[in-house]
C-alpha cells in the first residue's frame, strides 16, 4: 500500500479485529440459562458485573458502575476480574465509545503501573480492545512510552510483554502514531531475536506497521541491528516468521523507491539494518529461497527479486 493506508483497509482490518475478540468473548463465557438473548440487568451491583457466571452485553449504567469499582478498590482479584470484564464488554464497538465517553480509558490505563504483573496484563489487554476505536486512541496514545517501556524493560516472553506488543500493534495500524515508536526501533529488533516464536510473530506484526509508512524508513535502516537477524532468512524458519521478514524487506524496499532513497543514499553506519538488508550476505539468502518447498514463500522471494 506504501505510504499510508487506504481508509477502507484500516476499517476493514478493525472490524476483523473486533469480529474476533467477539468470538473469544463469546467462547469463554458459556451458555445462559433458559436459552434467551442478550438480555440486561440494571439491577446487577458493581461487584456482580465481574462474576464469570455474568454473560450479558453491560449497558452504559452498567459500565459506570464497573469503572466505579475499579477505581475505588484496592482489592486486586476485584481489579483484575473488573479489568477483565471490561475487556470483554470492550469487544462491542458501542462499548468502545461508551467507556471513553464514561471516562473509562485513564482509569483503565492506570491500571497498567500496578506492581501486579496479572493486573498489568489484563489492563493492557482491555486497552488493547479499546484502541480498536480510532478515537480512543486518541487518548490511549499517552500510555505509549509506558508500554515501550515496560515491554523493552519487562521478562522476555511474559505475558504483560505480549499485551504490551498487540497494544502498540494497534496503535501502529495507522500511521498516526508511528513515530512514538522512532526510539525504540533498535529495542524491537532485539526482542525479535531473542525472543521465542510467539514473541517474534508479534514484533514482525508490529514492524510490518511501520514498514508500511516511508517516513518510518530512514528510522528503520538506521537501527543497529544484530548480524544474527539474517539467520531468519534461513530456508528452515517457521513460515509464519520466514513470511513476515520477507514482507518486511520487501515494504522497506518499496518505500526506498517511493521516497527516491536509492538514488540519494543517506549516511548508513556498519551494523545498522541497512547493511544487512542490501550487504551480499542477505542478497545470497534470498535467491536461495527460490527453491523453497512453500509456494507462498516462493512467490514472495520471486516478487522481492523482480522489483531489487
Amino acid at each position: 500500500m506504501g505510504g499510508a493506508r487506504g481508509a477502507g483497509w484500516v476499517a476493514a482490518g478493525l472490524l476483523l479485529g473486533a469480529g474476533a475478540c467477539y468470538c473469544i468473548y463469546r467462547l469463554t463465557r458459556g451458555r445462559r440459562r433458559g436459552g434467551h438473548g442478550l438480555g440486561l440487568r440494571p439491577s446487577k451491583s458493581a461487584e456482580d458485573l465481574t462474576d464469570g457466571s455474568y454473560d450479558d452485553v453491560l449497558n452504559a449504567e452498567q459500565l459506570q458502575k464497573l469503572l466505579y469499582l475499579l477505581e475505588s478498590t484496592e482489592d486486586p482479584i476485584i481489579i483484575e476480574k473488573a479489568l477483565i470484564t471490561l475487556g470483554n464488554n470492550a469487544a462491542f464497538s458501542v462499548n468502545q465509545a461508551i467507556i471513553r465517553q464514561l471516562g473509562g480509558i485513564p482509569i483503565v490505563g492506570n491500571k497498567i503501573n500496578h506492581s501486579n504483573q496479572s493486573i498489568k496484563e489484563k489492563a493492557l489487554n482491555a486497552l488493547n480492545n479499546l484502541s480498536v476505536n480510532v478515537e480512543n486512541q486518541i487518548k490511549i496514545k499517552i500510555y505509549i512510552n509506558q508500554v515501550c517501556e515496560d515491554v523493552f524493560s519487562g521478562p522476555l516472553n511474559s505475558a504483560v510483554q505480549l499485551a504490551g506488543l498487540r497494544l502498540l500493534t494497534n496503535m501502529t495500524v495507522t500511521n498516526d502514531h508511528q513515530h512514538m515508536l522512532h526510539n525504540y526501533i533498535t529495542d524491537l529488533f532485539q526482542v525479535l531475536l531473542t525472543g521465542n516464536g510467539n514473541t517474534k510473530v508479534q514484533v514482525l506484526k508490529l514492524l510490518l506497521n511501520l514498514s508500511e509508512n516511508p517516513a518510518m524508513t530512514e528510522g528503520l535502516l538506521h537501527a543497529q541491528v544484530d548480524a544474527s537477524f539474517l539467520s531468519l532468512y534461513d530456508s528452515h524458519v517457521a513460515k509464519e516468521i520466514l513470511l513476515r521478514v520477507l514482507t518486511l524487506f520487501q515494504n522497506i524496499n518499496n518505500c526506498l523507491k517511493i521516497e527516491g532513497h536509492l538514488a540519494v543514499q543517506p549516511t548508513f553506519t556498519e551494523g545498522s539494518l541497512f547493511f544487512l538488508l542490501y550487504g551480499e550476505e542477505c542478497a545470497q539468502k534470498i535467491r536461495a529461497l527460490v527453491h523453497h518447498d512453500d509456494a507462498d514463500v516462493k512467490e514472495k522471494v520471486v516478487t522481492i527479486m523482480l522489483k531489487i
